[in-house]
């Protein structure tokens, strides 16, 4: 781990697109950025080394299964998570909220926190704002959320006012806990990171008066950096870009920003114009251990018959491992043999696609040209063209 401690600096701004760079004890990370999704210390279907060599500059973890299994006590006595899995660029963890949020059945929100039955046992956790934060602090990574409630789309004014107020609460006491863990040591929790951030995250459903005030009251409890949290769960993509662009104003212009869960590639270009600086989503892992792959001239469901006897890349533009070595027609019978290799050569050329978006998008912005960018990458990648299928 380096010296360094967190750090965020804009280097270029094109409208309200944003080019700038994250300093963290185990890093830089250029911005816009997208994070790879390693739920369990993983990236399912790929290596490290395969992560490295598609240019990822940091993994998103998740709190939730990490605390459940192996445990926190037990990674912080390997080391921390960057030692336990062999990742030694920055980690941003997940509070666990989502998951939770996720249970249905086997969850009850209160002021106190969450109280959930695992999905593995059946054993009864009570997940607190303070409790999320002791447990990324003893996982080490370089940014950690704060625990907030997640609410379903749609829902009433009335009841995401309610879940917006006591994500509110629950942030000031996730800071408060995080610059205790800070001042010294704590009993029961080993601090692997000292130089570990935090995010607050805002929310308040599809309603902007709500969101707005969500983020003004997190900006007042004061963090490192903010995430808009509850969109991508069902709301149109037009209406979740209205919710972004009325947000952003209101946080802070020195400090990072990020949409969680997001999303599409084009959700990430026009998300980018209303000035996100961070992103994570399964879509490109998860897609690609389902047959779809992701193209500068739109999405292709290689199991899909026409392509048998297609001796073309997947991607003639792409310089990936999977594009320069194989054919569509030898993906689609790895797809439909079975074999494990359909999945890591899918999510090979996803994740590069993900990551060369950003690439592009960051030097759009760096050379003033991102709204050209944009136009042409949304007419190219949006549409279903010849030899490209529609999105499912």
């Amino acid at each position: 781990m380096n010296d360094q401690r967190f750090a965020f600096a804009l280097t270029h701004t094109d409208g309200s697109a944003r080019r700038g760079v994250l300093t963290t004890p185990h890093g830089t990370v250029e911005t816009p950025a997208f994070m790879a999704v390693g739920t369990q210390g993983a990236v399912k279907g790929v290596t490290f080394r395969d992560l490295e060599g598609a240019g990822s500059q940091i993994l998103l973890s998740n709190t939730y299964h990490l605390y459940l299994r192996p445990g926190d006590d037990l990674i912080a006595r390997r080391g921390g998570l960057h030692r336990f899995i062999g990742w030694n660029k920055p980690i941003l963890t997940d509070s666990g909220g989502y998951q939770v949020f996720s249970l249905a059945e086997r969850r009850t929100i209160t002021e106190a926190g969450a109280r959930f039955r695992s999905h593995l046992d059946g054993s009864l956790h009570l997940l607190t704002p303070e409790k999320a934060a002791d447990i990324q602090a003893q996982l080490g990574s370089d940014i950690a959320m704060v625990l907030d409630e997640c609410l379903a789309y749609p829902s009433t004014p009335e009841a995401a006012r309610v879940s917006m107020e006591m994500t509110a609460r629950w942030a000031t006491r996730a800071r408060a806990r995080q610059l205790e863990l800070r001042g010294g040591p704590v009993e029961t929790v080993h601090v692997t990171n000292p130089g570990q951030a935090q995010f607050g995250i805002v929310q308040g459903g599809v309603f902007p008066d709500l969101r707005i005030e969500s983020a003004q009251r997190t900006v007042e409890i004061g963090f490192e950096g903010y995430a808009i949290g509850g969109l991508s769960v069902g709301e149109p993509s037009p209406l979740m870009y209205d919710i972004v662009a009325k947000t952003t104003p209101y946080l802070p212009v020195d400090r990072p920003r990020y949409l969680m869960g997001t999303g599409t590639p084009e959700d990430l270009v026009e998300s980018v114009a209303r000035g996100i600086d961070m992103f994570d989503c399964v879509l490109p892992t998860r897609n690609a251990r389902n047959g779809q792959l992701f193209t500068s001239q739109g999405r292709i469901n290689i199991k899909n018959a026409r392509y048998a006897e297609d001796d073309g890349p997947p991607d003639p533009e792409c310089a990936c491992y999977t594009c320069r070595n194989f054919s569509r027609a030898y993906l689609r019978h790895l797809f439909n043999a079975g074999e494990i290799n359909a999945s890591t050569l899918n999510t090979l050329h996803n994740l590069h696609f993900y990551l060369d978006t950003m690439e592009r998008i960051r030097n759009a912005i760096a050379f003033g040209r991102f709204e050209s960018f944009r136009l042409a990458f949304l007419q190219r990648v949006s549409r279903p063209s010849a030899g490209t299928d529609p999105a499912p």
